[in-house]
């Protein structure tokens, strides 16, 4: 049970602290692609203005190029007075036939005429005025029944943005590889007082419950002398029945401590768990048919299993027993063993009343009862399935129980 809390805490708060990064680390490099973006499209838009070149400056002014100007336009105060000497780029001329009608390459000289045609009829096919192609942005201009195409070379700034967006990945990896060590070893630390808490507790079920076996041995014991001496009467039968009833139920908290200590080692070997099921289920047949209830088994033969056969025939017999204690007179109990692929299904299906899934998620707690009035009827102190629950862990096996209209079903997978 702590080795699980401590797997909850740990990935929990690593799921938080993956989550913190992601938030972080994906604000600041989209932040920094729509700076890209934007520095780009703001040149592209001064050159667009000018005719595929940018304006002479007439007024040495120190604003930055990318603020947009009143009324929104460009003028050639508003840039760097660098940015001509910075900026790589070429723009072709198209007309409505998609005929070239003028190319520029000289501010580049990474890329040929032909190659400033082949972007320009790739910028034409697409929908959006403005996008990359590669790491060219492009701006597409109509006027004057013709297109003009405009290519800015933003190379660097997406290099820069690359190498800054892989750097951020593997901080934050290796941030979260820090994190893990730290939560490891500080969550044992936080989790000792509830270890150890939960160590005495289970200690104090196991002392108490054998010290609790003594007085009433010599209880039920005194019961059958008084009973020898006097005769049978009712006092002394209610006292032999709660005293049975104790000790049932001292064993079953003693048991289940025991299951849930971590140096717990069953003697577990291979055997027929197809035997096993027919031999325990055969045992309720007599008491099915003595209720008017049906009682129905569908057995794969010779299917083996690896665990504590012990343990596994408990299992059965608690699963059973509370078949056959909630279904109603006349009710059909199924029992079922198949393999599927690796796995290994058991069944135990009774006819029951409806259960809430609130009720469903709480059935393999200690003592909960979904319905006490039924509870008090038939007998039980609500923690056999706790038990099954336990076993089926310690088998690291998974038990679900479900509920379809006047169907209960609890199901085993090996």
């Amino acid at each position: 049970m702590i080795q699980k809390l401590q797997r909850k805490f740990i990935i929990v708060s690593m799921l938080s602290t993956l989550l913190v990064l992601a938030v972080i680390i994906g604000s600041i490099n989209i932040l920094n692609y729509q700076k890209v973006v934007g520095d780009a499209d703001s040149i592209l838009r001064i050159l667009s203005e000018n005719n595929g070149r940018f304006p002479k400056r007439e007024f040495p002014m120190e604003q930055d190029f990318a603020a947009p100007p009143a009324h929104g336009k460009f003028h050639p105060e508003t840039m760097s007075p660098e940015l001509p000497y910075e900026s790589r780029y070429f723009s072709v001329v198209v007309s409505q036939g998609a005929e070239i009608l003028s190319i520029d390459t000289g501010k580049i000289a990474a890329v040929s005429t032909s190659e400033a045609c082949q972007y320009a009829l790739q910028a034409l096919g697409l929908k959006p005025s403005s996008g990359f192609l590669g790491d060219y942005r492009y701006l597409r201009k109509e006027d004057a029944g013709q297109t003009t195409l405009i290519f800015l070379d933003c190379g660097r700034s997406l290099s820069t943005f690359r190498s800054f967006f892989i750097s951020s990945i593997l901080v934050s990896l290796l941030g979260l590889a820090s994190v893990l060590a730290l939560v490891i070893i500080f969550s044992k630390v936080a989790l000792r007082p509830v270890s150890e808490s939960y160590g005495k507790q289970r200690q104090f079920i196991t002392d108490a419950g054998h010290e609790i076996k003594t007085p009433l041995t010599i209880i039920d014991a005194d019961a059958e002398i008084l009973e020898m001496e006097f005769g049978e009467n009712e006092w002394l039968e209610g006292i032999r029945k709660q005293t049975s009833r104790l000790a049932e139920l001292t064993d079953s908290l003693i048991y289940l401590s025991r299951m849930e200590e971590p140096e717990k080692r069953q003697a577990k070997a291979e055997f027929c768990l197809s035997d096993a099921i027919e031999e325990t289920a055969g045992s309720f047949q007599a008491l099915a048919a003595t209720q008017n209830k049906t009682f129905e088994m569908e057995i794969a033969p010779l299917l083996s299993f690896y665990g504590d056969e012990a343990s596994i025939r408990q299992l059965i017999s608690i699963l059973l027993d509370n078949a056959l204690k909630y279904s109603p007179e006349h009710g059909r109990i199924t029992v079922s063993l198949q393999k599927k692929g690796k796995n290994l299904l058991f069944f135990v299906c009774n006819e029951s009343e409806p259960i809430s899934k609130e009720h469903l998620s709480r059935l393999f707690e200690r003592f909960y009862r979904a319905d006490a009035s039924r509870n008090s009827e038939t007998g039980g102190y609500g923690i056999g399935l706790s038990i099954a629950k336990a076993i089926v862990t310690a088998h690291k096996g998974k038990i679900c129980a479900g509920s379809e209209g006047h169907s209960f079903q609890i199901s085993i997978t090996f």
